[in-house]
């Protein structure tokens, strides 16, 4: 570490506060509002040839897609693309596990949105031994080149840890049993990880660890509640896009 540098700040899951709950009213307001300026830097993104990444991880529904619906409800779609990752299969299975992220960055003036993404392999790979532990303990050093490569050819990545409790997390998933429209967001390897989760504990921890960067920060957002989980993750991002 330099010698003016500061050392980054031990991030926790436990240090998450789930108690902050808007009023309808201001929810609606502050929504409209946030939708409007993060359209207006999307504009100025373009116009200038900049590029973003917003990168989202979490546990199992966390809300996610919800998120992503209300940041991009007022973009031109025509300026943004939302990868959502799953395992990888054929093609990309055959390549270095980074390559098939190399081939959707966003290209000059574009805003790339990540549903899961590269950290998969220091989560999910890692806890359900889908990698070798030489492979994933190697990748923290390989995703820090790779995210120093964009941020130093002047791309903004933003990394989302979208955290729920147990409970609530129980609670979603029998919702989306019972629900004929959620129920295919539902399967035997949601219960199966479920079981897991303090070895997922564990390996975010170590994520954040080994992969908060001043450059490429972690922003852990409270999201038991689902409205004041979308206005903060909405709030960073423009934050973030305006600096």
């Amino acid at each position: 570490m330099g010698k003016h540098e500061r050392p980054l700040l031990r991030l926790r899951l436990s240090d998450v506060a789930q108690d902050t709950r808007p009023r309808d009213e201001d929810y609606e307001d502050e929504l409209e509002s946030l939708q409007k300026e993060l359209f207006a830097l999307q504009v100025e993104y373009f116009l200038s040839g900049k590029s973003a990444i917003f990168a989202f991880e979490g546990w199992d529904a966390a809300g996610k897609g919800g998120v992503i619906k209300r940041l991009t409800e007022r973009m031109d779609p025509r300026g943004y693309k939302v990868w959502p990752i799953s395992a990888p299969r054929d093609e990309d299975a055959r390549h270095h596990y980074l390559w098939r992220f190399w081939k959707r960055l966003p290209e000059k003036g574009e805003i790339g949105i990540f549903d899961r993404t590269w950290y998969g392999r220091v989560l999910v790979e890692r806890v359900e031994r889908l990698a070798q532990k030489p492979e994933w303990q190697r990748a923290y050093g390989e995703i820090n080149a790779f995210e120093k490569m964009l941020t130093d050819d002047g791309v903004k990545v933003v990394k989302f840890w979208l955290q729920i409790d147990r409970q609530e997390q129980l609670r979603r998933f029998k919702e989306r049993e019972q629900d004929p429209f959620k129920r295919y967001k539902i399967g035997p390897d949601d219960w199966r990880n479920r079981k897991k989760w303090k070895a997922y504990e564990k390996a975010v921890h170590d994520m954040f660890d080994r992969t908060d960067r001043p450059e490429a920060r972690w922003h852990m957002i409270a999201g038991n509640d689902k409205r004041q989980e979308r206005l903060e993750v909405l709030r960073v991002c423009v934050k973030l896009l305006r600096g």
